[in-house]
């Protein structure tokens, strides 16, 4: 019997603030398990402090762990560019600096080659050119642990209010739409 960590597969994304992107990828099917933290930056072991005054080099990143027989790459690719936005260099609302940047870290040559073909068809949809940085995992930071699943933990506080509901409310009708367009359902 195969164990799911032997087929589990993983890759990280950036796009904003942390909360928002952990938030939206634990509600796929096929998601394991999520771990917000930093990653494409200089500095050893950083902290949130560290990373949000922008001296780094680290971006806010959730490394997704999923099943690839239950979720695609491409669909993870879907749900990452439906909740930012991948035109936007260095900033996603108010959230302002090198480390709110739109970035995938993959961890094998095929993320690579699949993230890079995904945003050559993706543009397409864009008015203006996707500058979301795609670059390989070098290290991983976790955050410290009161960042780890923010939102569920914090669903009143008003950067959850304003910011996170509102884009899982998209996703989920985007989720909705699709399942609906679907021949034979």
């Amino acid at each position: 019997m195969i164990r799911m960590a032997d087929k589990a597969e993983s890759i990280v994304f950036g796009g904003g603030c942390f909360w928002c992107v952990e938030a939206a990828f634990r509600t796929v099917d096929g998601v394991i398990a999520t771990a917000p933290g930093y990653a494409g930056g200089t500095t050893l072991r950083p902290s949130y402090n560290e990373v949000c005054a922008g001296h780094t080099g680290h971006a806010e990143v959730v490394r997704v762990e999923f099943d690839p027989e239950k979720v695609s790459l491409r669909e993870l690719l879907e749900v990452f560019f439906e909740i930012h936005d991948p035109t936007s260099l260095n900033r996603q609302g108010a959230d302002v600096g090198p480390q709110y940047r739109s970035i995938v870290l993959y961890e094998k040559e095929q993320q690579r080659a699949a993230v890079e073909a995904f945003i050559r068809d993706a543009s397409s949809r864009y008015d203006r050119p996707i500058v979301t940085e795609v670059r390989e995992l070098e290290t991983f930071w976790p955050a410290e642990e009161s960042h780890f699943d923010y939102y569920a933990r914090h669903p009143r506080k008003p950067y959850c209010q304003v910011v996170i509901a509102p884009k899982l409310r998209k996703l989920k009708e985007r989720r909705e739409r699709m399942a609906q367009d679907r021949p034979g359902d």
